[in-house]
């Protein structure tokens, strides 16, 4: 599940985590219809014409695989990481929309317990709607989850619409660890070596309700190099919401 790599702590970390739950069990029961997807919200199908998107930073963190399966992270693999993620999104936006403004890292300060409350109901949405055998009773198998008031500060900072957040933690066998791995398989046992496992969701800020999510899980991937990133992102949206004529 996300929370499997370590984050950048939070004091409020424990209240925050509390009030996800709370929202996503008091979800409007009203929100509910037969037209929902596993990615869409019931009763949303696309952005209406002129809406504004706020990209939010990612949230991503890279690590490497020691021979023995240790992860350890690396920074300067993040920072490539963010780098490439950033510049596949600016090449995406006629996917995203006319109308995107972006939050830097310094800003994403001001709004830490937002992006702190996302993750955490992005997470419970991560296990609970994405992962057969795990769902709520309550939400039905509907992606009926929300952030509540605390989206409109977004809104009100920014004159945003709706929010694209994403998230990606990604591992890499070491040179190690690949060596391991190969001379495993010769004994005749099997090993892995690095995974991918992201997400990205949108919010709609004048609700809290997250509208589309959509998730990633799979054993390729290399954000360290730009062209491969953009790959990573195009899964990431793959179904990302257009917009109205």
């Amino acid at each position: 599940m996300p929370t499997l790599y370590p984050t950048r702590p939070t004091h409020h970390r424990l209240r925050i985590a509390a009030a996800a739950l709370l929202l996503a069990a008091c979800a409007p029961a009203a929100l509910a219809d037969t037209a929902g997807t596993r990615h869409l919200a019931p009763g949303f199908t696309s952005r209406p014409a002129g809406s504004k998107l706020l990209v939010m930073p990612a949230d991503m963190e890279l690590f490497s695989i020691s021979a023995g399966g240790v992860t350890e992270p690396r920074a300067d693999w993040t920072e490539a990481a963010q780098k490439n993620v950033k510049a596949a999104l600016e090449a995406r936006r006629a996917q995203l929309g006319a109308q995107v403004v972006e939050l830097s890292e310094a800003q994403l300060d001001e709004f830490s317990e937002v992006a702190a409350l996302h993750r955490a109901v992005a997470d419970a949405i991560w296990v609970h709607h994405t992962r057969r055998g795990l769902e709520l009773p309550t939400k039905a198998g509907k992606l009926d989850w929300s952030l509540g008031e605390s989206a409109r500060v977004l809104k009100q900072r920014t004159g945003a619409d709706y929010a694209l957040f994403t998230w990606v933690r990604d591992t890499y066998a070491s040179n190690e660890r690949k060596a391991a791995i190969v001379a495993l398989a010769l004994l005749g046992g099997f090993n892995t070596g690095g995974e991918q496992n992201g997400y990205a969701s949108l919010v709609d800020l004048n609700t809290g309700r997250i509208v589309w999510f959509n998730d990633l899980r799979r054993m390729w991937g290399d954000l360290r190099e730009p062209q491969v990133a953009a790959e990573t992102v195009e899964a990431l949206l793959k179904g990302f919401p257009a917009m109205k004529p």
